[in-house]
């Protein structure tokens, strides 16, 4: 985005072997309960905790993960259950990916590559899915693309010239601008200040490489220079502060030259007033609902490196990454197939493509969706509504992420949401999920996460997670959007063990069997800002796929 105490039941018990047929063996097992007792983490997670502290148990490990391991170890075993199609909605996946490749969804009913629309959904050679973004990878911001079409209307106007019936309108195009104004400049800020200090390292780096004949030089080395010049004294002193931001100065130039890329490709794409991606790399009007069989088959994406698709190949590693294959890492979920519906720029997302996303992995056959995205405006949110609202009424359940900008959202509309403008819930097959920290205490809640005891429904691990990045690469990213595809895999290890319950059902039991603790927590990574985890979720819980399994297996009996 960015201290507990008492007792807890014992949580061992025995578990009734019986696997045919497809049938699922009875769950005996105790809950996990009352871990306000647990003590603090005081040491630091090594790198293997670190890969794998979402599936981590908080009795044992005192690491606020799922319980994944112990739920494999205890009650899933060797049983699968049925398949289960599980939609990433996102930015592309990267499907040939070696922990990915053999968990993609295959349409069986389409011939690949033969330009003909075998099945007669509408959308020719979909054989993993479907890409309604074309070609296009970077987009403007909406409030960007809000300012573009309300100029011709209201630019130079002043608000005494604006009639009754205009004010609604008006008063959005000024809030957009606003926006745009306030991000355009912060981003040149930051992109001039990421030019300034690299202007002043490189040109030390390099005399501090000549000197010591090498580039990995350390704070040691620059501080037993003897008798430094003055220059030298002053590069020593950018050097060494450099290398309080990574581990060798090479390491920090790179952070720095990522910087300059980042804004820079802010400026050109998402702040661009000049340019309509859209229509130059798409030509779909995204204004008519009418049309929905745009795009292409490509779900990794235009780009030959697939860097446009790290986010959502990300996304599908932790819901699915082939379990004990012996590389890589294990997805929450065993018994999955990923459906790819790339409908996510570098920017932010049309609602037209959206809800023709959400409705062509509901047309497809997805029993659950993961829509890591979200936007702070929104001109036609009832499409992506009515979109939930069709998936709601075929038994689809949607798991989205919260938003990485630390704000309450009980207060601030997100879009996507499950809620209309006064607050009240459309639709029950939505579960919005807000992001934990691995420090077990204060500092549970990620700096960087959304919450609300209204619109955020649960919490899950969303900070430092490892999983596949496009290339067969592998990378720590976080967010909200690595909260959300942890509890996406823990609905779809329900709904394949548990296959007769419903979407609400299973969401109901994500949000009542998770994890409760009393402790207050910092929010928005704002020391004065506190709260009892209680009052920031509609649970006030984390996720937990141990608990979460035993009691689906109650409401399934």
């Amino acid at each position: 985005m960015n201290i507990l105490k008492t007792s807890f039941f014992a949580i061992s018990g025995a578990i009734v072997l019986a696997s045919c047929g497809g049938s699922v063996a009875p769950v005996v097992s105790t809950p996990i309960a009352n871990i306000d007792a647990i003590p603090l983490k005081t040491a630091p997670l090594n790198d293997v905790q670190y890969k794998n502290w979402g599936a981590a148990n908080l009795i044992t490990d005192t690491i606020p993960g799922m319980s994944v391991d112990k739920a494999y170890a205890e009650i899933i075993k060797k049983q699968k259950g049925e398949t289960v199609i599980v939609g990433v909605i996102d930015s592309g996946v990267d499907i040939e990916h070696e922990d990915l490749k053999n968990v993609i969804w295959t349409n069986e009913d389409e011939i690949p590559n033969n330009g003909k629309d075998d099945d007669n959904n509408g959308y020719v050679d979909d054989v993993h899915g479907w890409n309604f973004l074309g070609n296009i990878v970077g987009e403007n911001m909406e409030y960007v693309r809000i300012v573009k079409k309300l100029n011709p209307k209201f630019d130079g106007k002043s608000e005494s010239a604006i009639s009754a019936a205009d004010r609604e309108e008006y008063d959005l195009y000024k809030k957009a601008m606003a926006e745009y104004e306030k991000e355009k400049q912060q981003a040149l800020a930051q992109k001039a200040q990421y030019e300034q200090i690299l202007a002043t390292v490189k040109p030390a780096h390099a005399a501090m490489t000549k000197k010591f004949g090498k580039e990995d030089y350390s704070k040691e080395d620059l501080a037993g220079i003897a008798n430094p010049s003055a220059e030298q004294q002053q590069q020593i002193g950018v050097l060494t502060q450099m290398l309080s931001f990574g581990e060798t100065v090479p390491s920090v130039v790179e952070q720095l030259e990522g910087g300059i890329d980042y804004f820079g490709g802010r400026l050109e794409t998402h702040f661009n007033m000049d340019k309509d991606f859209r229509k130059e790399m798409l030509g779909d009007d995204e204004d008519n609902p009418a049309t929905k069989y745009y795009g292409n088959s490509d779900v990794d994406g235009p780009d030959p490196k697939e860097e446009d698709a790290k986010h959502g190949t990300h996304v599908a590693g932790i819901i699915a990454g082939e379990r004990n294959n012996g590389i890589g890492l294990n997805g929450v979920a065993n018994n999955v197939k990923i459906m790819v519906v790339r409908a996510v720029p570098d920017g932010d997302e049309y609602d037209k493509d959206i809800a023709n996303a959400i409705r062509y992995a509901t047309d497809n056959g997805a029993k659950v969706l993961n829509t890591s995205f979200g936007k702070y405006y929104s001109t036609h949110p009832e499409w992506v509504m009515d979109a939930i609202k069709y998936a709601e009424s075929k038994d689809v359940l949607i798991v989205n992420a919260a938003g990485n900008e630390g704000l309450n959202l009980d207060k601030t509309i997100v879009y996507p949401n499950d809620q209309t403008m006064t607050g009240a819930e459309y639709a029950d097959n939505v579960l919005t999920v807000g992001a934990l920290n691995y420090a077990y205490g204060s500092g549970l809640i990620a700096n960087f996460s959304n919450y609300g005891k209204t619109n955020v429904d649960v919490f899950a691990p969303g900070v430092k997670i490892w999983s596949t990045v496009q290339k067969d690469g592998y990378e720590y990213l976080q967010g909200t959007s690595m909260a959300a595809p942890a509890v996406a895999g823990v609905a779809a290890v329900i709904r394949s063990m548990y296959p007769n319950l419903t979407a609400q059902q299973v969401k109901k039991v994500i949000m009542d069997s998770g994890l409760a603790s009393t402790a207050d927590v910092v929010l928005g990574g704002e020391a004065s800002n506190t709260d009892n985890f209680q009052n920031i979720s509609k649970s006030g819980k984390m996720v937990n796929l141990y608990n979460a399994l035993i009691m689906a297996d109650k409401m399934a009996r």
